[in-house]
């Protein structure tokens, strides 16, 4: 058999090793979301980068108080039983809002800030949002939305060097999730998006309100059904 002439053996390669890594990503993604279908995350990369080290404490859905969940809709994502990873309606009141100045505002759902949680590093651009974009689709066809919220509740900061809501609500009212009040709830949803900023204890200022706000809303979440699919 003839042997391919040196550029052509050249062009070969660099159609078949990005090839490789391709599927080679893939396939490696779609294995380690099935696994965390069915075991907890047991670290994340922003707990491996934090310097005030790590304190968590993995608690199943069903050991959190629900009212937790409520907050975590009200203050994040109002249509998480909705949509199917992406709230275009998020986006675009974000967009409009950004574009009018004024305190930024993301757009991003609880499925979105799972899978950056887990599987990527905080910040990084357009290029970190494409890696995102492919993990909220992963999560919302393999987990569904208990397995999102569970995940969620059990990685997101919630203080300096503390993840989740048990070591949350441990660090904060000397007890675990799963004897919640509203208002202790509401306080921690409150600082989720900025934990290294904002008290859940006598929270002052933007914070309280935000928090009491969230605590209304929770109320809203029951009642309207909002969190249906955590049933």
């Amino acid at each position: 058999m003839t042997e391919k002439p040196a550029p052509a053996r050249r062009r070969s390669r660099w159609i078949t090793i990005p090839l490789r890594i391709v599927v080679g990503f893939v396939l490696l993604s779609l294995v380690i979301v099935t696994l965390y279908r069915f075991v907890p995350p047991p670290v994340t990369l922003t707990m491996l980068m934090d310097p005030n080290g790590i304190t968590k404490d993995w608690r199943s859905l069903d050991a959190i108080d629900p009212d937790m969940a409520r907050a975590a809709i009200a203050a994040e994502d109002s249509r998480f039983c909705e949509h199917h990873g992406f709230d275009a309606v998020a986006i675009a009141r974000a967009m409009r809002h950004n574009a009018s100045g004024g305190r930024v505002q993301g757009g991003s759902t609880i499925s979105q800030q799972t899978a950056k949680n887990v599987f990527l590093i905080q910040g990084g651009g357009f290029v970190r949002k494409g890696f995102e974009a492919w993990f909220t689709l992963l999560i919302e066809a393999i987990w569904g939305k208990r397995r999102i919220m569970e995940v969620y509740l059990n990685v997101a900061e919630t203080g300096i060097g503390t993840y989740g809501v048990q070591a949350g609500a441990i660090r904060y009212f000397r007890h675990g999730a799963g004897k919640l009040t509203r208002s202790e709830a509401a306080r921690i949803a409150a600082v989720l998006p900025l934990p290294k900023k904002r008290a859940a204890i006598a929270p002052g200022g933007f914070t309280r309100r935000y928090g009491n706000s969230i605590a209304a809303r929770i109320g809203v979440v029951q009642r309207d059904g909002l969190d249906r699919c955590l049933k």
